[in-house]
């Protein structure tokens, strides 16, 4: 005999009864008799809203993707929408990426919201998650949902929400929503469409898309300058082969090589082992190509086309990947000076970080006269920035994992916008006889050279959360004192939301929301922060130093320094 938990037993009964189809609790039983781990796995906990929404691998059960939890969370959207808005003809629009079951499971979510007299606008074909952040505004929807799991494995699938403002949910709708949802039996669910008030989109919705986001990413860049620029681009097998082939042949650049073998929309991936552009190993195929055809610059996307990774040939003429902090530091540089050039710049203006990006953001924005607004990790809280602050103009903003915004007509990380933003400054540069990567280290120069790293350490199933949940205490129990020889002078806990100098012993509140993070900062400039994944089974250390560069031809040398200096750190924190 098998022994269940009382509790799991409960959930898992819970899956046994009429409101579940036949298949299901058919698989329930055979988990029962045959995998007692996957049964528990696949039970233990609701899947959560994390930084990016909810991810989790597709299956039966509580902790997994399929009908039955993103019917609950849809129906409870859908009471929550009714609520919110009692006297409005409520309107949603929903996206999908090309990952296995997305454009089904996209389907379904129209159905449940139907059935619940709201009007959907569904895209007819997978298209990339900028693009209904955009199109949820455009069409004046109140809320919008992207089926998708970024650049997780091919097992997992997601659900992203967004709000009229077209950003992600935040507080307090997402903690309302989520109340409303907890409270929902499964039989509650409504399944049934109402076929009337599911519309499809696609190519209209596409077109002032792409307009807006020639508008928002073009920069006087002669034709010249763009016929000289040679761009090869992979989609990853995701959604951007869509949407950015069209929008830099629209804005006129006619070097485009695309990695064929990866343009086909495909849920397994098949030629990378993870279609994340943060990895070297996902753009190997296109850095290939571009030393084939002797490219200029390199972009890959992420499969729902909110991530951007971007290559550019170093001093010595080998492509190098840009990290996600490098790239952001460039395209926001270049904004600030157009803005600068146009005389948009009055003193209430401001750029969006997170507080786990490069602090030379901050430098950054100090040099131009312009605030550095600074939030919790995901895109959604730089989204809020925007809708809390409607005095002052939203420049762009970005984030360490290789997401960018440009202006606020998409309310998330835009890799469509972003590619265009690439390729001006990229082609500028080269037209002025410089390079993307030149103008990097001569940013460095002027402002000082920062240097950032993330480990991540996959800690996966139950035992792996528990491990990570034990390691978050154990940092706040016995914190550090002194890393890599040099003192601890300020701890953030953004749990407690208290701040604590240890040379004055002063402690003051963090004013941002609380969130699972932990953040050291010592005596010689180093700032190490530390949090759970929101989307992953992963914890990560955010590792970042600096000095002061005199000179480009001191960059190589310079930089090898602060490497070393990181590989110290991390193995004084043996997290190698």
């Amino acid at each position: 005999m098998i022994y269940i938990e009382p509790e799991l037993l409960e959930r898992v009964n819970t899956w046994l009864t009429p409101a579940f189809d036949n298949e299901t609790q058919a698989h329930i039983k055979n988990l029962i008799a045959t995998n007692p781990k996957e049964l528990k796995e696949s039970f233990y906990k609701n899947l959560e809203f994390g930084t990016g929404g909810m991810r989790g691998v597709m299956g039966i059960g509580t902790n997994r993707i399929n009908k039955y939890t993103l019917g609950k969370n849809t129906q409870g959207l859908s009471n929550y929408l009714h609520q919110s808005f009692p006297n409005e003809t409520i309107k949603v629009a929903i996206a999908f990426d090309c990952r296995h079951n997305s454009q089904s499971l996209a389907k379904l979510v129209a159905n449940v919201f139907s059935a619940n007299n709201i009007e959907v606008f569904l895209f007819e074909d997978l298209r990339p998650t900028p693009e209904l952040s955009f199109a949820l505004k455009h069409l004046g929807c109140h809320c919008g949902i992207v089926l998708t799991a970024s650049h997780n494995p091919p097992e997992y699938n997601g659900y992203k929400v967004y709000w009229q403002d077209g950003g992600q949910l935040v507080p307090p709708q997402d903690i309302e929503i989520i109340n409303e949802i907890n409270n929902l039996d499964y039989s509650e669910i409504k399944f049934e469409a109402n076929e009337s008030l599911i519309q499809y989109i696609g190519k209209e919705v596409d077109d002032v898309f792409i307009n807006a986001s020639i508008k928002n990413g073009s920069f006087n860049t002669t034709q010249q300058a763009k016929d000289n620029l040679n761009i090869v681009f992979t989609s990853l097998h995701g959604t951007s082969i869509t949407i950015i082939p069209e929008t830099l042949k629209r804005a006129e650049y006619k070097k485009v090589h695309i990695v064929e073998e990866q343009a086909e929309p495909n849920g397994d991936f098949p030629t990378v082992a993870s279609p994340n552009p943060e990895e070297p190993e996902a753009l190997k195929m296109a850095l290939d190509l571009a030393d084939k055809v002797e490219g200029d610059i390199v972009i890959g996307t992420d499969p729902d086309s909110d991530r951007i990774g971007v290559a550019v040939r170093d001093f010595n003429g080998n492509m190098t990947l840009l990290n996600g902090n490098q790239a952001m530091l460039m395209m926001t540089d270049f904004l600030l000076k157009q803005w600068h050039a146009e005389g948009k710049i009055q003193g209430n203006q401001f750029i969006g970080s997170t507080i786990v990006s490069t602090p030379m953001m901050s430098v950054l924005a100090k040099a131009y006269g312009v605030e550095c607004k600074i939030g919790l990790t995901g895109f959604k809280w730089i989204a809020k920035m925007i809708k809390d602050f409607p005095e002052l103009d939203f420049v762009g903003g970005g984030e360490e994992s290789f997401g960018y915004m440009v202006g606020d007509f998409v309310r998330d990380k835009d890799a469509v916008t972003a590619t265009l933003l690439a390729c001006e400054i990229a082609a500028q540069a080269k037209a002025n006889g410089s390079s993307f990567y030149n103008e990097l280290i001569k940013l460095y120069v002027k402002h000082g050279l920062y240097k950032e790293r993330l480990i991540s350490l996959t800690k996966k199933g139950i035992e792996g959360a528990q491990e990570i949940k034990q390691m978050m205490v154990d940092f706040r129990k016995k914190p550090l004192t002194i890393i890599n020889n040099s003192k601890v002078i300020r701890i953030e806990d953004y749990q407690s939301s208290m701040a604590k100098n240890l040379v004055t012993r002063i402690e003051e509140m963090i004013p941002i929301p609380k969130s699972n993070v932990l953040i050291y900062y010592t005596e010689d400039g180093s700032q190490i922060a530390l949090r759970p994944s929101g989307t992953e089974p992963k914890i990560k250390f955010y590792i970042s130093v600096n000095t002061t560069l005199d000179n480009v031809s001191d960059f190589i040398i310079t930089e090898q320094k602060l490497e070393t200096k990181i590989d110290a750190i991390i193995k004084d924190m043996q997290l190698n």
